[in-house]
């Protein structure tokens, strides 16, 4: 659920110029925006692992969604699709199990 508010000060306020041409600041908010503060604040002070995870986990969603053909799911409803990313990980991951182990003929 996203929040909006307005504050009735902005009227008198010497920035406002600055901030809006609207009658009102609008601020939109989601309701769990908080915790994407904390994980923003998180990353700042530690950079290298966000590099440490587009290193291990970015790449497997990226050569899913190339074979996926970088466009959309098959399936509609939330049951669905994650039916349909469940088969594609999986598919991913007996893939990269055949190149590791092999394939007996």
């Amino acid at each position: 659920m996203i929040k909006r508010y307005w504050a009735k000060a902005c009227i008198r306020c010497s920035m406002k110029p600055q901030c809006t041409t609207s009658k009102y600041r609008r601020i939109s908010r989601w309701e769990h925006e908080s915790i994407l503060d904390v994980v923003e604040t998180r990353i700042d002070k530690e950079p290298e692992r966000m590099s440490a995870r587009r290193n291990t986990v970015e790449h497997p969603f990226g050569t899913i969604k190339l074979w996926m053909g970088y466009t959309h799911f098959q399936m509609r409803t939330l049951e669905r699709v994650s039916t349909e990313m469940s088969l594609h990980v999986l598919l991913y991951n007996l893939k990269r199990l055949m190149n590791i182990m092999g394939v007996a003929h």
